[in-house]
């Protein structure tokens, strides 16, 4: 298996000799307004792609999105987006997915099996309180396949049962975790901070964790380097920079990324 960091959250995944795309914000720097309420006003993303759209797209399978705000799925990837590709999604946002002519959407409510991988989503709180309400559903998930790591994307959720709960029943080998601590000038925030991330490693000590959802996106305010700091020396936790590739046992396709860390 391994894993590119596109940008944000969104991921390339070879996983069993399939590629998928996950969470794709495929704008061009700068071309969608800011996340508002929040104390960085800078237009979205701050970065641009690490490659240009069409060669992240080539060899694609088929995507998976955790949920549809507009820094996981953006318009630039309807539009670029080829509708006939799977889409594997949370059950509410199937119907939305179809408006928009993805022709092959598959909704996990529990479990569904595609191509010889097993997806399993699980819950997150994407936020507390209010905030966390008004974010609405979000998901992860578990993918499952002979021969390759156990692996866990957690989506936009910060520290929480659910999380405690999937790394409990599953055991993943490898756990995204979608960090910089996104924050409105209220309230607490709304993606894993450094104490979150910590939490998920003491909670599954065996495991590789891959923060990303840092750099791109203006409300979120927990840079790299700050998160580095905050850890510490601890090797268990990877920050990969945009377009870098992390490989885990069983990588299945050549990389495509910028840089490559064993």
């Amino acid at each position: 298996m391994q894993i590119t960091l596109v940008r944000h959250a969104t991921l390339l995944v070879d996983f069993a000799d399939h590629r998928l795309l996950v969470d794709p914000m495929l704008s061009e720097a700068g071309a969608m307004d800011p996340v508002p309420n929040a104390a960085d006003d800078r237009r979205i993303p701050l970065v641009d792609l690490p490659l240009p759209a069409p060669d992240l797209l080539a060899g694609v399978d088929a995507i998976l999105l955790t949920h549809l705000h507009r820094d996981h799925f953006d318009a630039a990837a309807v539009s670029l987006l080829p509708k006939h590709l799977p889409v594997l999604c949370q059950p509410g946002d199937a119907d939305r997915l179809r408006e928009l002519s993805f022709a092959a959407v598959r909704p996990v409510s529990g479990a569904v099996e595609y191509a010889g991988v097993e997806f399993i989503r699980t819950d997150g709180k994407h936020g507390t309180g209010l905030i966390g309400q008004k974010m609405g559903t979000v998901s992860g998930f578990v993918l499952r396949a002979t021969g390759e790591p156990v692996l866990y994307i957690a989506g936009d959720t910060v520290w929480c049962g659910h999380v405690r709960e999937a790394l409990e029943v599953f055991r993943p080998d490898v756990v995204v975790v979608n960090a910089g601590a996104a924050q409105f000038l209220t309230g607490s925030p709304i993606t894993m901070d450094v104490r979150d991330v910590a939490r998920v490693c003491q909670a599954e000590p065996e495991a590789a964790v891959v923060a990303v959802h840092m750099g791109a996106v203006n409300h979120c305010l927990l840079t790299r380097e700050a998160l580095q700091a905050g850890l510490g020396s601890d090797i268990q936790v990877q920050i990969p920079a945009d377009g870098e590739t992390l490989r885990f046992p069983g990588a299945p396709k050549p990389s495509l990324g910028v840089s490559h860390r064993e």
